[in-house]
């Protein structure tokens, strides 16, 4: 995948809403079970744990603010 798809999956998963993120986690875990391809399936491995680490980081965001409003 070219320097412009990362760009373009980096830019989504800012302003993406998290349930839009967990819908195609899901949908590129079902292509990642049927494809063989080492690079594709690589690729893949990659753009999940870019969506997992975002998902985290907004995870850990909000237990931040929850935290300072007691």
């Amino acid at each position: 995948m070219n320097h412009d798809f990362w760009k373009t999956l980096h830019g989504w998963l800012n302003v993406a809403h998290s349930d839009d993120i967990q819908a195609k986690k899901r949908l590129l875990l079902d292509m990642y079970r049927q494809i063989s391809d080492p690079g594709l399936r690589s690729d893949i491995q990659r753009i999940l744990r870019l969506m997992d680490r975002e998902l985290l980081a907004r995870a850990e965001w909000a237990m931040y603010c929850v935290m300072q409003l007691r």
